[in-house]
């Protein structure tokens, strides 16, 4: 069975983290499958939101140990037949590699014209954690588990966990949550503003799936509007946040989705959107 499974359903597209016996660590197939999941589903125009979860008892534990030894010895093997060269060229190679998933998931993640929605049902930790962080909205169950664990495999951190994280709780929170690897509930999760909302475990996929569900019915294009004005104000000024905001707006006025909204409030009905 592959590593990460995809089902469409009501313009929802639920993607699920599947190495359940590894509590989908990043290993295997998982990080290539993700990112070509994540590159169909911001392509498809049925797929109106999108839907992260893990199977199992976890989201996803991060990078997988065993994997990180075998690259370990792969590198001093090297080192030891060909000598410097070869250890350069290997880092060189992992390096480029990193860079590419970064921008195939947390960066798409971040700017994919469509909600993108964590569900998250266990521990997410690590470069787990980091992916949940780079989804717009992280509903968690109350059994989730959250932790920038990188610190004890002597490591500083990936997938863009640095950058979300004290947009989200503050710079002094993310550094005491990075450099003490503290594992937080999803109770604390919360009060740090770290996760949206808090489900009772056994409703969270019910419950999540409602949620995007209802925002799958929503004014996609304003949705990635509305995504793209964030994203832009996280590092412009005022003045050129309020030219983005003046383009949007107006382009978004000609649109069928905005018509048909403006129609239906006058009408005194629900507006019927299709996401144009």
């Amino acid at each position: 069975m592959s590593d990460v499974l995809l089902e469409r359903r009501d313009g929802v597209a639920l993607i699920t983290l599947n190495r359940p016996e590894t509590l989908n660590a990043m290993g295997g197939d998982l990080v290539p499958r993700l990112a070509e999941t994540l590159a169909d589903v911001e392509a498809d125009p049925a797929v109106r939101c999108v839907a992260i979860t893990g199977a199992g008892r976890a989201f996803c534990a991060g990078g997988d140990i065993r994997a990180m030894q075998e690259r370990n010895d792969r590198i001093a093997a090297a080192a030891a037949s060909e000598g410097p060269g070869a250890v350069i060229a290997e880092f060189d190679r992992l390096v480029a590699e990193l860079r590419q998933r970064h921008r195939e998931i947390s960066l798409r993640l971040h700017t994919m014209p469509k909600p993108v929605v964590a569900l998250v049902n266990g521990p997410a930790v690590g470069a787990g954690f980091s992916i949940a962080l780079a989804c717009d909205i992280r509903l968690a169950s109350d059994r989730a588990r959250f932790g920038a664990a990188f610190r004890n495999v002597g490591l500083p951190g990936d997938f863009g966990g640095s950058y979300f994280l004290q947009r989200l709780c503050g710079a002094g929170i993310a550094r005491e949550l990075y450099f003490t690897a503290e594992i937080i509930d999803a109770a604390r999760a919360l009060e740090l503003r770290i996760v949206n909302r808090v489900i009772p475990h056994d409703e969270l996929l019910a419950q999540g799936l409602d949620f995007c569900r209802r925002l799958a019915e929503g004014p996609t294009g304003a949705y990635a509007r509305m995504k793209e004005n964030l994203n832009v104000a996280e590092t412009a000024t005022l003045e050129q946040l309020l030219d983005q905001e003046a383009l949007h707006m107006r382009i978004a006025g000609f649109s069928a989705d905005s018509r048909e909204a403006v129609a239906a409030f006058l009408e005194k009905r629900e507006p019927r959107f299709i996401g144009r």
